[in-house]
């Protein structure tokens, strides 16, 4: 199952997604008692955590809709199939409470930078936040190229996990049933971000310039669903890529992981409470445009596709520049 949030006639809607339409998720539900005669009870919620494990309220009378609709392919009429063009698609959780990171979570990543690969055993993860207010951004928006640093701006695929209850100091092997689902984010990050060129140089100057340049306006593309836990059944088995205006950038799987997801979401929880809605994004395979000196400019797009998820449209565009829907 995968659910999205989008906007149609300014009414706030969740759907059932699929890549060229959605549907009500209210329709669909509408359809089944229709053709069953079995009466499903959906909530008149916003909140697509209402709709997915493992706690979910809704989440088993969803799941019945949708599969229903999956195997009964024409069952929800086709005037309830609205075209993506026709809706404003929203980023999956509005305002998550924590919007975490990964960095180096793949070795061909890690050496591409000129990083030495290593092993799980010997590393532990490197965690870093986003402000999730001002950094996530819907399907289809721009990203903005910052006018504070606008020459090296990198895209980063990475597969977003969405926490679906609190965790704290769970076990690996009980990880996975913290998950409500999983979607796309696309970290991304400012290279040579450097304040104040003429500086006295201090000693932790570098690993600043790095944090900072990975906080400016529009840097987390989320979506464009969230492909249901349920349906995921191990996500250390999803092909993913990404092209920049047609051009293949990243080509890889999660297998290729250093600490797969199920030891981020425990490493983590031994930090900090996770709670439902905070969304994890678990680092980036090779294929960065630094590693070729080749950066993001206005007019680009992007798109990432990870399977069974979808595929995430960014356009970008100078600060300040007109929207781009």
């Amino acid at each position: 199952m995968r659910l999205c949030r989008f906007l149609q006639n300014n009414r706030l809607t969740v759907g059932l997604y699929d890549d060229k339409f959605v549907v009500p998720i209210s329709a669909a539900a509408e359809a089944y008692t229709h053709a069953t005669h079995d009466k499903v009870e959906l909530p008149a919620s916003e909140n697509l955590l209402d709709f997915l494990p493992p706690g979910g309220k809704a989440f088993a009378a969803a799941k019945k809709v949708a599969d229903w609709a999956a195997r009964n392919d024409g069952a929800v009429p086709a005037a309830a199939r609205v075209p993506l063009e026709k809706i404003e698609l929203l980023r999956p959780i509005e305002r998550p409470n924590k919007l975490l990171l990964l960095a180096g979570n793949y070795n061909e990543h890690i050496t591409e930078g000129g990083g030495r690969a290593t092993e799980r055993a010997e590393t532990f993860p490197y965690v870093f936040m986003k402000p999730p207010t001002t950094a996530l951004v819907d399907p289809f928006k721009p990203v903005a190229i910052p006018k504070v640093s606008p020459d090296h701006i990198d895209w980063e695929l990475e597969l977003g996990v969405v926490i679906g209850k609190a965790a704290r100091h769970v076990t690996e092997s009980d990880a996975l049933g913290y998950v409500a689902g999983y979607t796309i984010c696309n970290d991304i990050s400012d290279r040579v971000f450097r304040p104040n060129p003429s500086r006295k140089e201090r000693p932790n100057d570098k690993w600043f310039d790095w944090e900072h340049g990975k906080w400016h306006d529009s840097f987390c593309p989320c979506g464009p669903c969230i492909a249901s836990a349920d349906a995921v059944p191990d996500p250390q088995k999803l092909a993913m890529k990404l092209t920049v205006s047609g051009s293949l950038k990243q080509n890889a799987t999660t297998a290729q992981q250093i600490f797969p997801v199920a030891a981020v979401v425990a490493f983590i929880s031994d930090i900090v409470t996770l709670e439902p809605g905070d969304i994890i994004a678990t680092g980036t395979p090779a294929g960065v445009g630094h590693a070729t000196k080749t950066y993001l400019k206005p007019g680009d797009r992007m798109e990432a596709w990870i399977e069974g998820i979808g595929t995430l449209i960014s356009p970008v565009v100078a600060e300040g520049a007109m929207r781009m829907d």
